[in-house]
């Protein structure tokens, strides 16, 4: 894992698959966990799923966006988007973080969630909408990789 803008970025990978409680908790992998902390900040996803970072990865989002050219009415509205739906959550003594409900009906998420590992961030999926955007990016994803050259 490399440095990059002055601290060493977590990366994340695999899936697994966890039920929600009654209480709309769900486990997050010990290796995430552990790289993670103590909190983390949830967000809506570019796709219907639920986003998770770190919170240096967080700042650096914010950074991100901040730097960027847009015009400031296109930048506000991305702010609030983003920012507007985003929480902070904390691991409870079992290793689990609370799914909001407005996070979770975004997402679609009742019973079942896809826990996955995308580099800089972790991802939350409905089961049926995972399998559905996996098949989706599996398909894709030799033609990108040949785009790319790697």
């Amino acid at each position: 894992m490399g440095e990059k803008g002055g601290f060493c970025r977590k990366m994340f990978f695999g899936e697994y698959s966890y039920k929600v409680d009654e209480k709309g908790r769900i486990p997050l992998p010990p290796k995430f966990r552990r790289e993670m902390k103590e909190t983390v900040i949830l967000a809506r996803g570019t796709e219907k799923c639920i986003t998770i970072y770190s919170p240096s990865e967080w700042k650096r989002l914010a950074d991100t966006l901040a730097a960027k050219a847009v015009t400031p009415a296109n930048l506000r509205k991305l702010n609030r988007s983003i920012f507007g739906s985003a929480f902070s959550a904390s691991f409870d003594r079992q290793g689990r973080i609370t799914l909001l409900t407005p996070l979770r009906s975004y997402a679609g998420i009742k019973d079942n969630v896809i826990v996955v590992g995308v580099n800089n961030r972790v991802e939350l999926w409905d089961e049926e909408s995972w399998k559905t955007e996996k098949a989706a990016d599996d398909e894709q994803a030799a033609q990108i990789m040949e785009s790319i050259e790697i």
